[in-house]
């Protein structure tokens, strides 16, 4: 599993390296399989390819078990805000207290979530989570994670889901198919759509991750292509009307007849030309790779983050005003072995394990049903 935590601080892995134009690197483990941070604090979520239906909430400085929970199947997602933890199988979703890991809410018979795609929100007063209500179509259900009650469903695409995203204040959701050449953004409150963007229209593509912009103003979305898309999210300039007098020549009479003419053509045909086109974009120097891509502020400055499951991480700037091709501005790769505070090495299958299993306090926890 690849991915960023909430504040696009720190990437997979547990031990935070600090490049000067980056943030921290994370070095994974060669037995965990899904690693999730509660922002920046030292809390982590892990699960492990040898006991992959067992979750264990760890205190990665310390080295310490603060408490384990078994599930009836495999576990394919763990999200975490200061509020709940949400674990999901593929048939259900568990949703726990994040204070004393108490279950507060099952969610049952969702329709089989394969991949495990589900959000949500870091935002505690919009605690918000997001998955799939159908396997066939883009259907996305919100629940309301502090009220413990559904909160709306919104019809997003035609084809299955294959990717979900919240923005910083949870208002808004982000969505794309499994086809991948249109990305949406809807209001959660209502499920009114807000945006809707072309990623491209020569193929259909695997979309890996989409991501907001702290302010929300910009929406990042990464696939197995080469290409980041960028989305800028402003209100469409109104183009003013001109009065008839002043439509002169062919060219006016033949932009007159196709705005006229649109007004006749099947809404599929008229949401085409209401599509957006990415703001910015950049070209990986990969494709195929699982990767994904976060936009933040790095010294004051608008970056956009892509890591590689190869254990690349690209930095690259973001014009703010113009968009365009960003340029690279730094690569880094995560080295081989890397000592943590107190000496050990992450990647070393042996000491790892024994700071991360041999636990200074008893863990608590149990079997959830």
């Amino acid at each position: 599993m690849l991915s960023f935590n909430d504040t696009f601080r720190c990437w997979w892995g547990l031990a935070p390296v600090t490049p000067k134009d980056g943030p921290p690197l994370i070095t994974d483990t060669e037995d965990i399989c899904i690693v999730e941070r509660l922002f920046s604090s030292s809390l982590v979520a892990v699960v492990s390819l040898a006991s992959p239906r067992k979750l264990k909430v760890c205190h990665f400085k310390k080295g310490t078990e603060i408490c384990n929970y078994s599930y009836s199947n495999t576990i394919l997602a763990v999200k975490l805000n200061r509020a709940r933890l949400v674990v999901c199988l593929e048939e259900s979703l568990y949703i726990h207290n994040i204070r004393d890991m108490k279950v507060l809410h099952t969610i049952r018979d969702t329709p089989p979530n394969l991949t495990g795609l589900c959000t949500l929100s870091t935002n505690s007063d919009n605690c918000f989570l997001a998955y799939p209500g159908s396997n066939t179509i883009g259907e996305v259900q919100i629940f309301d994670a502090i009220n413990l009650h559904a909160k709306t469903m919104i019809p997003a695409h035609d084809s299955p889901l294959a990717a979900l995203a919240f923005s910083l204040s949870g208002t808004k959701v982000a969505t794309a198919s499994e086809k991948g050449t249109v990305i949406r953004v809807f209001q959660v409150h209502d499920g009114s759509k807000l945006y809707e963007f072309r990623r491209g229209v020569k193929r259909c593509v695997s979309i890996a991750s989409l991501a907001f912009s702290m302010d929300s103003q910009f929406l990042c979305c990464s696939s197995n292509t080469e290409t980041v898309h960028i989305f800028k999210l402003e209100e469409p300039k109104e183009v003013p009307r001109q009065a008839p007098e002043e439509v002169q020549g062919w060219m006016g009479y033949l932009t007159k007849a196709v705005s006229v003419s649109a007004n006749y053509l099947p809404s599929q045909v008229t949401d085409v030309f209401n599509q957006g086109r990415a703001f910015a974009s950049v070209h990986l120097p990969f494709q195929g790779l699982r990767n994904v891509c976060a936009i933040t502020t790095i010294q004051k400055v608008l970056r956009l983050l892509v890591a590689s499951a190869d254990g690349y991480l690209y930095v690259y700037n973001l014009d703010t005003a113009e968009g365009g091709d960003c340029t690279l501005l730094k690569q880094h790769r995560r080295p081989p072995e890397v000592e943590t505070s107190n000496g050990d090495v992450p990647n070393d299958p042996q000491r790892w394990k024994r700071r991360m299993m041999m636990c200074q306090t008893t863990p608590r926890g149990g079997n959830v049903e």
